[in-house]
C-alpha cells in the first residue's frame, strides 16, 4: 500500500474517502455536494473519536465516505484520533475499497499537526493495513493500494519516516505473531539477519557451544532443555563512531514459554508465542535505526530460546551462575525471562562496553494487573534516562509508568542460600525489575514490562488481533535522542 500527499480537494479516481471534520455539513461543503446525496444511519456530531461511515452518490457512482471527528481544540486528543483513523481504514477496507482519499484539512482548525502529529498519521495509515493471516489458505489480500492525503502545510520527510516507523511496528507484529513452530530460535536469528544487513547493520549470531563457552550460565539453564537450541543475536549500528555513548537495546526472546518444569496450564500457554515480544520491537527497531541513519551507536542484544522440559531441563531448587557472576537459587522454572535478560544486559556491558541500557519484555503476568493493557511499568535506576525513555514512548502515542524501587522491595529479590532468588513474590512486576537491575551496575538502565500492552485479544483501531509492537517505536526515537 503507498501514501502520497496531495494539494488538490478532488475526490475523482478514488472509491473510499475519509474526512476529519465537526459535522455531516462539513462534507457536503467542502466537496460542493447537496447534503441529500450522504446516506447516513444517525447525526454526526464530530465529537473527537466519533467514527461514521456512509455512502456518497454523485454521477451515478458511489463513494465509501468515513468521517472522523476532531472535536474542538479544547477537546482535540491525539489518542482518539489515531484510534478512529484505525477505525475508518479498517472499515473502508472491509468495503473493499482501492484508493483512498484522506482529508485532513479541518484538522488544522483545531490542533497543531506539527511533526509529531504528522508522523504519527503516516504510521497509522501503514499499521491499520496489517492483519495476520499468514496461515489462511482462503486469506484475500488487502485490495487497499493507494492513500491519496490531503491537508495543510504537510511535510513529505515526515511521510517518509513515518511510513518507516510504520513499516517497522508492522515487522514487529509479524514477528511476533508467527506460530513457535515456525519461530525457533534459529529462524529468528536468520529473519533477523535477512531483515536488518540490507540496511547496512552488522549483525552476528552466536551458537549454543559460543554462548556457553561467554559464561551465559543463566540464559543456558533456561535453553538447554528444548530441541531448538538457543541463539544469541547481536546487531550493531555504529552511527557516531566518534561517540563514547552506546545504548544497549535487549529484547527478551523466549519463542515458546511452557513454564518449563512449572509448567502453565494449557490455557496459559496458547500465547505463548508473543513470549519475544521485546526481542520483535528490538530487531524491528534495529532495523528503522539503520534505514534513518540515525547518528547514535546502538547495540540490539536478543537471548533468543524456548523454555520447554526434558531431561535437562532446570529445576526448581537448583542455584545457578550468571555471567554477572551472581549465584542464583531457582524458585520457579516460570520465571525464566530475567534470566535470559540478566546474562543479555551482563553481555552488552562486558562486550559491547554499553553506556545506557534499556531492557524491554513480556516479563510478568503482574504488569497487566499493574496498569493493564494501556501502559507499561518500568523499573529502573536512573530517573534522568527514564525521562528520555518515557519522552520517546509518548512521541509514539505509547505509554510507560514508573514503579517505585523502595529498599524492602530490594531486600526481597535475595536469598539465604544463594546471592539473588528468580521468584521475590509481591510486588513482582517491580521485584522481577529489581532482579535484572541487579546486574545493570552503575550504567543507566531501564527496564519496561510489555505483558499487558504486546497484545490484544481483538482488533481495535489501529491494532489487529494479536501482536501490537509494543515499543518498537518508541526505541527508534529514543536512538535519536541519544544524538544529543
Amino acid at each position: 500500500m503507498k501514501i502520497h500527499l496531495r494539494e488538490a480537494s478532488s475526490i475523482e479516481n478514488s472509491d473510499g474517502l475519509i474526512v476529519c471534520t465537526g459535522n455531516d455539513l462539513d462534507v457536503s461543503k467542502a466537496y460542493g455536494l447537496p447534503i441529500e446525496h450522504l446516506k447516513q444511519k444517525e447525526t454526526f456530531e464530530g465529537k473527537i473519536g466519533e467514527v461514521q461511515f456512509m455512502t456518497l452518490v454523485q454521477q451515478e457512482k458511489l463513494q465509501d465516505v468515513a468521517l472522523i471527528g476532531v472535536g474542538n481544540s479544547e477537546k482535540f486528543c491525539e489518542t482518539k484520533f489515531i484510534k478512529s483513523l484505525g477505525e475508518a481504514i479498517k472499515g473502508l477496507k472491509k468495503k473493499k475499497v482501492s484508493h483512498i482519499v484522506l482529508d485532513l484539512k479541518a484538522l488544522s482548525s483545531v490542533a497543531v499537526v506539527d511533526k509529531k502529529l504528522q508522523k504519527l498519521i503516516f504510521s497509522a495509515l501503514i499499521m491499520s493495513d496489517y492483519e495476520f493471516n499468514d496461515y489462511k489458505t482462503d486469506a484475500k489480500p488487502s485490495t487497499l493500494e493507494t492513500i491519496s492525503v490531503l491537508g495543510n502545510d504537510l511535510d513529505e520527510s515526515c511521510l517518509n519516516e513515518g511510513v518507516i516507523l510504520g513499516e517497522t511496528n508492522v515487522f514487529s507484529r509479524y514477528l511476533t505473531n508467527m506460530p513457535a513452530n515456525i519461530m525457533t530460535p534459529d529462524q529468528l536469528a536468520k529473519i533477523a539477519k535477512d531483515y536488518v544487513q540490507p540496511y547496512g547493520l552488522e549483525i552476528e549470531i552466536k551458537d549454543e557451544n559460543q554462548i556457553e563457552a561467554l559464561g551465559m550460565h543463566a540464559y543456558f539453564a533456561v535453553a538447554k532443555a528444548s530441541a531448538n537450541p538457543p541463539r544469541l543475536i547481536v546487531m550493531r549500528h555504529m552511527g557516531a563512531p566518534e561517540s563514547d555513548k552506546r545504548l544497549a537495546l535487549v529484547g527478551k526472546g523466549l519463542t515458546y514459554d511452557s513454564g518449563g518444569l512449572s509448567i502453565k496450564p494449557t490455557a496459559s500457554m496458547v500465547t505463548m508465542k508473543d513470549d519475544m515480544g521485546g526481542a520483535s520491537a528490538v530487531i524491528a527497531a534495529m532495523g528503522a535505526i539503520a534505514r534513518l541513519d540515525i547518528k547514535a551507536n546502538v547495540i540490539g542484544i536478543v537471548a533468543a530460546c524456548e523454555n520447554m522440559i526434558s531431561g535437562l531441563s532446570y529445576k526448581p531448587g537448583d542455584i545457578i551462575s550468571s555471567m554477572g557472576g551472581k549465584s542464583i537459587y531457582i524458585g520457579n522454572t516460570d520465571a525464566e525471562g530475567r534470566l535470559t535478560l540478566i546474562d543479555a544486559v551482563t553481555y552488552g556491558l562486558n562486550e559491547e562496553k554499553a553506556t545506557h541500557v534499556v531492557d524491554i519484555a513480556t516479563l510478568t503476568g503482574a504488569a497487566i494487573h499493574c496498569l493493564g493493557s494501556v501502559a507499561s511499568p518500568v523499573v529502573t535506576n536512573n530517573d534522568d534516562f527514564y525521562h528520555i525513555v518515557e519522552k520517546s514512548f509518548n512521541k509514539a502515542d505509547e505509554k510507560v509508568w514508573k514503579m517505585p524501587v523502595f529498599d524492602a522491595y530490594k531486600e526481597l529479590v535475595k536469598h539465604d542460600q544463594a546471592d539473588l532468588t528468580n521468584t521475590a513474590g509481591a510486588p513482582g512486576t517491580i521485584t522481577a525489575g529489581i532482579f535484572i537491575g541487579e546486574f545493570a551496575k552503575d550504567v543507566p538502565w531501564v527496564h519496561i514490562d510489555i505483558a499487558g500492552t504486546a497484545f490484544k485479544d481483538k482488533a481495535s483501531g489501529i491494532y489487529s488481533k494479536g501482536g501490537t509492537g509494543s515499543g518498537a517505536i518508541p526505541l527508534v526515537y529514543l536512538a535519536k535522542k541519544m544524538t544529543k
